[in-house]
This record gives C-alpha cells, sequence and structure tokens, in this order.
C-alpha cells in the first residue's frame, strides 16, 4: 500500500491491526496528566526519532510499514528472518537462499538495508541474513519510484528504525524449537543510565535445514548450519537537540551443502570414486559493522552524519575427489570486502511550501577474490586425458570508490498537493568505471479524504556489486575440464533505468483499505546474477535491453480482536542479448538470447498472499497463506526459460498464549510451517545461471518459550 502525506501509513499486512487500533487510541491513550513529570530521557529519544524519519522524504513511494505486532503473528514469530516477512508482501517473489532468496518487481535482489537513516556498505551475500529481526521496532519497505536519496540499489529498500532501551530497564529472553534440529535461543537487554541510551541482542541457530533441499524428501542429506548473531545500539544525548550513537553487530554463520543421490560419474579420479550422498562441500560466512552518528536538530534545520567500517568474508570448501568427479572442477573459493566511508543527509524548512534536503555519500570498498581450482586436463574434444588433477591458482582484487550526491526540494503548491522533486549524481570507480545524474519527481494528491492518488519516474543507475564482480580469466582453463566454449567477453555494466510508477489507495470504510498499484521500467544493461560453477557464488552479467511491468493490489481489514489481508500481484520482465561474462554461457545459449526476448530467470507471473488473525484475551490465533505460479525454467531444446515450475500454496498456522508472571509476561507459542507438507520445487536446475534443484521447505513445527521482564 501507499503512503501519502496526508493520510495515516497504510499497513501492509492484518496482522498490524492490532498496531492501528493502538495507532489511532493513541491520542487520547497518550494524554499526559498535565501535573505529571514527562521522563525527559524518553522525550528526547522520540524527539530524535521523528526528526531522523523527517529526513527521509517518502513522497510518492510504494511503502508497507511493519513493526513487532506484525512479526508476532508469524510462525517463528520475531525469530523470522526479514524475508519470510517480506514474502507476505506484493511483488515479491520467493527464490532459494542461492540464488538471492527474494525478487521484487522483476529485478534480482538489488536490495539496500538503511539502519536508523545509514545505508550499510554492500557486504558478500551468502545464505545467512546479518541481523535478527528482533531488533527492529519499525520497517518501511519502500519500493517503486523512489526520491533523489535513495540510489545505487533500488528494488527496494528495507528503512530499519531499530529499537532503542527506555528510562524503565528491561529485556527478554527465549528459545525457539523446531523440527530437523532446531534450537534459537536469543535475548535482550535495553535500558538508560542518564542521557546514556542501550539496546543488546544476541542469538544463535543450529538446525539441519540450513539451505534448500535439491530433493523432495523431508530432510535433506548434510544440511546443518550454526549461526550467531549479535547487535547493538548505544545513545548518548548531549543536549536537546544533540545525538550522538554507535550501532554495531556482528554476524557467523557454517552451512553445509545439501547432497543430491544418485549422481553418475562424469569423470574419473586417481583416488577412487565417492557415492553423491556422501559429499562434504561447505561454506563459511561472516559480517561485521560499526556505525558512528551525530545527529543535529536547529529548529527547522536538522542533520545527521555517520561514518561506517564493515567487514565480509565468504569461504567455499569443496569435496576435492567428489567435486571432481561428478563436475569436473573443485574450487577453494575465497570472498573478502572491506568498506568504510561517510554519510550525510540534511533538511531544511525554507519555507511553509517548500523543505529542502540535500546529501552525499562516499564509499571505499577494497575486494579481494582467491580461487584454488582443481580440474582435469582435457584433449582439444574436452575429453578426460588423464586421472590426475592439476590445480589453478586465478586471484584478483580490487581497490573502488563511490560517490554518491543528491539535492530534493519537497514542495506544496496546494494543501493536497505534494510535488517532490530533485536530481542525484552517482559514480563509481571499481570494476566498472561509471557515473549518471538521474532525476526524479514524485507526487502524492489527497483527492478526498478517504483517497489518495500517487505518481512519479525516477532514473535509476545500479553498478554491479564489487564483491561478485570479478570475472574468472578464462584462458587459464583452457585444455581443462573447466574450458569454457567461449573465451572472450565483454567486462560487466551497470545497469540503467526509466522507472515509472502510479497507484491509488481508498479506505473504503473505518476498517477496510484498498490500494492498487502500477510500473513499468525502461532498461539498458540489466544485470542478473547467476551459479555458474559448483562454488554457490553467484556471479554477474548484463543483458543489453530489457523491460519490466506489473501491477499489484493490497487490501487490509482491521477490526479490534481480528483481521484479515489480502495481496496480489501480476508482473512480466524480460530481456535479450547478453553484452557481458559471456563466456559463462554456451554459444547456442547466446545466439538464442540475442534472437529475441526472454523472460529473466527470477520472473514469476503471479504471486499472491493472505492471512488473518483472532485474539481473544490471552490467547492469539494467526494464519497466513503464500502462492508462487512459478519461477522460470527451460524445457529440454527450448527458448531458455521459456518455461515455468508448478505453481505451489503454502499453509501457515501459529497460537500464542501469554501469562502474567512474578518475572514478567510468559508467552508461549506453537506454530506450523506448511501446515499440509506440500512438495514443491523453487528451482529445478535448468534456466540461465540456475544450479542445484532446490526445494521449498516441510511440514516444520515449532515450539518457543519468552520471557519479558
Amino acid at each position: 500500500m501507499t503512503l501519502f502525506r496526508l493520510t495515516p501509513i497504510a499497513l501492509a499486512l492484518c496482522a498490524l491491526s492490532a498496531h492501528a487500533d493502538d495507532t489511532a487510541a493513541a491520542p487520547e491513550a497518550a494524554a499526559p496528566d498535565q501535573t505529571a513529570e514527562i521522563p525527559k530521557v524518553e522525550v528526547i529519544g522520540s524527539h530524535f526519532k521523528a526528526a531522523r524519519v523527517e529526513l527521509a522524504p517518502k513522497v510518492g513511494t510504494t511503502i508497507y510499514s511493519l513493526d513487532t505486532h506484525m512479526f508476532d503473528k508469524l510462525a517463528q514469530g520475531d525469530a523470522a528472518q526479514f524475508n519470510d516477512v517480506l514474502q507476505r508482501l506484493p511483488g515479491v517473489s520467493a527464490d532459494s537462499k542461492g540464488s538471492g532468496s527474494l525478487h521484487i518487481r522483476g529485478d534480482h535482489s538489488n536490495m539496500q538495508y538503511r539502519i536508523n537513516g545509514v545505508q550499510l556498505p554492500e557486504g558478500i551475500s551468502g545464505f545467512g541474513q546479518s541481523f535478527d529481526t528482533r531488533l527492529v521496532d519499525q520497517l518501511d519497505f519502500m519500493t517503486g519510484a523512489l526520491p533523489a536519496q535513495y540510489g545505487i540499489r533500488t528494488a527496494g529498500v528495507i528503512e530499519i528504525q531499530t529499537k532503542e532501551g527506555g528510562l524503565t530497564p528491561g529485556g527478554r529472553v527465549g528459545v525457539l524449537l523446531g523440527s530437523r534440529d532446531h534450537v534459537e535461543p536469543s535475548g535482550e537487554v535495553f535500558g538508560s543510565v542518564g542521557k546514556f541510551n542501550y539496546y543488546l541482542s544476541a542469538s544463535y541457530l543450529k538446525n539441519a535445514i540450513g539451505i534448500e533441499n535439491p530433493q523432495p524428501t523431508r530432510n535433506a542429506l548434510h544440511d546443518d548450519t550454526r549461526q550467531g548473531k549479535g547487535f547493538g545500539s548505544l545513545s548518548y544525548f548531549v543536549d536537546d537537540e544533540t545525538r550522538v550513537g554507535v550501532l554495531f553487530s556482528s554476524y557467523r554463520g557454517r552451512f553445509e551443502i545439501p547432497n543430491n543421490p544418485g549422481q553418475t560419474p562424469a569423470y574419473s579420479y586417481v583416488g577412487g570414486s565417492k557415492a553423491s550422498d556422501a559429499l562434504d562441500d561447505r561454506q563459511r560466512e561472516q559480517n561485521q559493522f560499526i556505525i558512528l552518528s551525530l545527529q543535529k536538530t536547529l529548529g527547522d534545520r536538522g542533520y545527521q552524519l555517520s561514518v561506517f567500517n564493515q567487514s565480509s568474508e565468504l569461504h567455499y570448501t569443496p569435496d576435492l575427489m567428489g567435486d571432481l568427479i561428478y563436475t569436473g572442477v573443485a574450487s577453494d573459493a575465497l570472498r573478502q570486502s572491506h568498506a568504510s566511508g561517510v554519510q550525510f543527509d540534511g533538511n531544511l524548512k525554507l519555507s511553509a511550501a517548500h523543505i529542502l534536503r540535500a546529501g552525499f555519500a562516499w564509499t571505499r570498498q577494497t575486494t579481494e577474490s582467491r580461487n584454488l581450482v582443481s580440474v582435469f586436463p582435457t584433449d582439444a574434444d574436452g575429453v578426460q586425458t588423464s586421472t590426475t588433477p592439476r590445480q589453478i591458482v586465478d586471484n584478483n582484487g580490487m581497490m573502488g570508490k563511490q560517490y554518491s550526491l543528491y539535492v530534493q526540494d519537497e514542495w506544496h503548491p496546494l494543501p493536497d498537493l505534494t510535488v517532490n522533486y530533485g536530481l542525484r549524481l552517482d559514480k563509481v570507480a571499481a570494476y566498472v568505471h561509471e557515473q549518471q545524474l538521474s532525476p526524479r519527481v514524485n507526487l502524492s494528491y489527497q483527492l478526498d479524504p478517504e483517497t489518495a492518488l500517487h505518481a512519479g519516474y525516477s532514473r535509476y543507475f545500479t553498478p554491479p556489486k564489487q564483491e561478485i564482480a570479478a570475472q574468472a580469466k578464462a584462458s587459464l582453463y583452457a585444455g581443462t575440464s573447466n574450458a569454457a566454449e567461449i573465451t572472450a567477453a565483454d567486462p560487466v555494466r551497470a545497469e540503467r533505468t526509466h522507472y515509472y510508477d502510479v497507484g491509488l489507495s481508498r479506505q473504503i470504510s473505518k476498517a477496510l483499505n484498498v490500494s492498487i498499484d502500477a510500473y513499468y521500467k525502461d532498461i539498458r544493461n540489466l544485470l542478473d546474477a547467476g551459479q555458474f560453477g559448483q562454488a554457490l557464488i553467484l556471479t554477474p552479467f548484463n543483458y543489453a535491453k530489457a523491460h519490466a511491468q506489473g501491477i499489484e493490489l493490497a487490501l487490509l481489514y482491521t477490526e479490534k480482536n481480528w483481521g484479515g489481508f489480502l495481496n496480489l500481484a501480476t508482473q512480466k520482465a524480460v530481456a535479450t542479448q547478453i553484452n557481458s561474462g559471456q563466456n559463462l554461457f554456451g554459444q547456442d545459449e547466446l545466439d538464442q538470447i540475442a534472437r529475441q526476448y526472454i523472460h529473466v530467470d527470477h520472473d514469476q507471473t503471479y504471486t499472491a498472499s493472505a492471512g488473518g488473525h483472532y485474539h481473544i484475551g490471552a490467547h492469539q490465533f494467526s494464519g497466513d497463506v503464500v502462492y508462487g505460479s512459478g519461477l522460470r525454467m527451460t524445457p529440454d531444446g527450448a527458448v531458455p526459460n521459456s518455461g515455468h515450475l508448478p505453481g505451489y500454496t503454502v499453509f501457515n498456522v501459529n497460537y500464542t498464549h501469554t501469562w502474567k508472571t512474578a518475572l514478567g509476561k510468559l508467552e508461549a507459542r506453537l506454530a506450523l510451517l506448511n501446515a499440509f507438507d506440500r512438495v514443491y520445487l523453487l528451482r529445478d536446475g535448468s534456466g540461465v545461471g540456475v544450479g542445484a534443484p532446490q526445494h521449498g521447505q516441510r511440514r516444520t513445527l515449532y515450539a518457543g518459550l519468552n520471557l519479558s521482564f
């Protein structure tokens, strides 16, 4: 649904209905006793949070606002990952972890995370997610034609306002247990000491469903994962107008790569053989960041200045014998990234009709790619000539810089009309050296008290992610089992897009809100990414021309004790002529794609989600359903991506009960994911840049306890 300046936030899910009721009642319920003293630390904290939101306009965008009330309705509660939350929104297609996890409006990932107003530098993508949903106080998910403040990654913006300590110290401890050895303890503490405010959280996860199963069985072979996460938010209020803050996060994850039994060896190995269900491929990931911020409000002016540092690493270790026998390649692949930079955002109210905003960002990123690749020698026809492998070192690195500058004006020419227009300049100097000046214009118009219209145009510039942009040196593999059919390739390019968006929101009644949104994208050098080797690391490439279009419908119904939601979306994304990374493909495939437009591999024609909840006293019942018409696949001998997998429908149910105890509020949770145990494919192993088959999660039972004190 859509956010407009003169209307309330259009909440995206029925799970928020309880929160919507609370919000509506807030002016009366929160009216303070005129003789009582309001805790100063609470007032100052709210003041700075409101000022931080004011720095980032959302005029004319499509926005879904979610908070802790919504997370509580999910089967795993706030232990659910962001991707599980976002799958319930229109225009979002689920995918496997190895293929990007989520796709928004026909884009391959291309999301940015902003935490308390600061855009996080990009880390290396892996199977895990860096921080927990439980640290979120409010999450705004924005898409469409974005204002000039948002750039580089523009398919979707995940704007997170974290929890912060209050006047009264407290916390929560809990554990979530589930099928397939799922154990997830977690804890949070928060509070304040004078003008110092703190929030800290930590969690640990182990289970046997780290990555999607290549088989339709209930339990995957060799799929254990271990993940640890920590997060902290510290603030000090120097005075009523100055805040200094520190955010820090650490994530470490270990994954086993699931085995696909029954495979036939393609090569012979001097040391013997190994069954495909006994392989031992693994992946290790880590990501850390720290952000220091100074926030200042000066009457009708305000700004936030932040410096940040991030480091991330991904290491894939192969089963040497097994990978060589079945694929002819065993790649020990290490990716490392270190980024630091500065970001500034400021606003100035020029008059009652104009609010000026401007800012800049600078990032310096160093990436390193180390690959020790074992292969077999082959003859000119690709036939193996020796059972003894040879090793090839394929290393490279890059120090890149990225610059961004924007200015925009929020103009109110009429009481019911808001126009936000601006310019953005982005420049990147890394594996690509490109830049673009991007105009943006958005408007929202209140047609009547119940109806609002928005429209926008944005020019986008999306460079390839530096941490995955390094291309393998094809010439190194001539005469081996990893030889490319095509040895020459053009370098990857930045994507450039004209984006148009229009939408309408209508409050049908006090309980029912309906919104519809349509978009069209005209794209040059469309960025896509695929798995082109045994290692589950994505490699980017470009299509010369592409376009995407779609329509989204969202309905939200809320009553005091119950509510429901329905989201529907249809979209189409097609592209033609691969013009970078040609050595990743065969010549026949390149020729077919050059002759016609094809669907991109992550194109899914229809998606839908629906759900409801009912609460009475200490009892709460909730459930939801997610539908997808199937991602693309390539039938034998057909045009690439010309088919699609069968559609699927997944039902989830949840029950929670709360008690008041001497120690605090105790919550018990019982949930069932994929309640009808539907067997469905996310990927079948075919399609452009698609690796192994990957099935959706089978029926999973969860039980949990949380104590808030």
